[in-house]
C-alpha cells in the first residue's frame, strides 16, 4: 500500500522483529539469531497480540541484560508505547523521536494495528530535511528548484533561482509600500514626527508577526488534529494583550521624546490595531494554504513580511489622517 508523501506510513520499514507477548526471552533471541540479518533496524523488539495490535517493545540492551530467559516477553516489555499514526505527518514523528528520547517510532493504524517502524536514520534525514526547509522559507530561499535541493554546494545558477523570485515580490511590495507613503506625503511633511516613528510601527508588527507563523506552523506540523478554534481563541487573547502593551509602552516612548499627547495617541492606536492585523495575516495564511493543500511554510518569510508592512503602513497613515484632521 502506498500512503503519501511526508507522512509516517511513507517513512515507515516493515521488516522488523516481531514477536506475541507470550514468547519467551531464550525464545526471542534464538530467533534475533538466526534473522538479525534480515532487519533494517535493530533497536527495538516490538510485541503485538493475535489481532496484531502492538502491546508493548523490548530495547536490545534490556532484552540481552536480562538474566532470567525463561521470563516470557510480557514480563518486561514497556507497555506506555509513544506510537504514530500511519498518515500523521512526518515532523510529528521527528518531534515525538526527539521529545521521549526514542531512536525509532512505532507506526499503527486506526485500528492500532501494528504496521511498521519509523527508524532512527530516517527520523534524522527528516530532521535534517525540515530545518533547512523552515530555514530557507523563512530567508526567501525557495528550498527546491525543479528537481534539485538548495545546499551549500549548489551552483551559482542554482543559488540565483532559489532566492531571485522572493527578491523579485520584495521589490514588488516595496514600491506598493512606497507608493502608499507616497499618498500621505502632504501629512507626513506636516507632522514630520510620523515618519520617525515609521521603523518602529513596521518593525513591531513585523516582529509579532513572526512569533505567530513561528508558532502556528509548528503547531500544526506537531499535531494533526490540531483544535482550529482552540488556537484561535487563545490567540485573540495573546494578540490583544501584546498589542495593547506594546502599544502603550511605544506611545509612552513617542510622549516623552516627542512631548507630543496627539503623537502618543496615534502611536498606541495604530500599534495596536497593527499588532492585531499582522498576527491576523500571520495566523490564516498558513491555514488557507494548508486548507488548499499547500505546505503552510510558504506563507513564512518575504510573502508574510509584504503584507504586514503594507498592512501596518495603511493602519499608521489612516489613523494619523483621522486623529489629525481636526488638529
Amino acid at each position: 500500500m502506498e500512503y503519501p508523501e511526508k507522512t509516517a506510513g511513507y517513512n515507515m520499514v516493515n521488516n522488523v522483529p516481531v514477536f506475541n507477548e507470550d514468547n519467551t526471552l531464550a525464545e526471542i533471541e534464538e530467533a534475533l539469531e538466526d534473522a538479525a540479518h534480515q532487519f533494517t533496524t535493530l533497536d527495538y523488539i516490538y510485541l503485538t497480540e493475535e489481532n496484531n495490535t502492538l502491546v508493548g517493545v523490548i530495547s536490545i540492551k534490556n532484552l540481552m541484560s536480562s538474566g532470567d530467559k525463561s521470563l516470557k516477553a510480557s514480563d518486561i516489555m514497556i507497555r506506555d508505547l509513544v506510537t504514530t499514526d500511519v498518515t500523521n505527518d512526518q515532523e510529528n514523528v521527528v518531534y515525538l523521536a526527539l521529545s521521549h528520547g526514542l531512536k525509532s517510532i512505532p507506526v499503527v493504524n486506526e485500528e492500532k494495528g501494528f504496521m511498521g517502524v519509523v527508524p532512527y536514520d530516517t527520523i534524522l534525514q527528516i530532521f535534517n530535511h525540515e530545518v533547512q526547509s523552515d530555514v530557507f522559507n523563512f530567508g526567501g530561499i525557495f528550498h527546491r528548484v525543479g528537481d534539485e535541493y538548495t545546499t551549500i554546494h549548489s551552483s551559482a545558477l542554482h543559488m540565483i533561482r532559489s532566492r531571485l523570485p522572493w527578491l523579485i515580490i520584495g521589490v514588488i511590495g516595496g514600491t506598493l509600500a512606497a507608493s502608499l507613503i507616497a499618498q500621505f506625503e502632504e501629512l507626513l511633511s506636516s507632522f514630520i514626527a510620523l515618519a520617525s516613528f515609521i521603523p518602529v510601527m513596521v518593525y513591531m508588527s513585523d516582529a509579532a508577526g513572526a512569533q505567530t507563523e513561528a508558532l502556528i506552523i509548528r503547531s500544526m506540523a506537531l499535531e494533526s488534529h490540531l483544535n482550529v478554534r482552540k488556537y484561535l481563541a487563545r490567540e485573540v487573547v495573546v494578540a490583544i494583550t501584546l498589542a495593547a502593551v506594546s502599544g502603550l509602552f511605544a506611545a509612552f516612548l513617542a510622549y516623552m521624546t516627542r512631548q507630543s499627547l496627539i503623537l502618543g495617541v496615534i502611536i498606541f492606536l495604530a500599534l495596536f490595531l497593527s499588532i492585531i492585523a499582522s498576527v491576523t495575516i500571520n495566523t490564516f495564511a498558513p491555514l488557507i494554504l494548508k486548507k488548499f493543500n499547500y505546505d503552510p511554510a510558504l506563507a513564512t518569510g518575504p510573502l508574510a513580511t509584504i503584507f504586514s508592512d503594507i498592512a501596518t503602513l495603511a493602519i499608521y497613515l489612516a489613523v494619523a489622517m483621522t486623529l489629525l484632521r481636526g488638529v
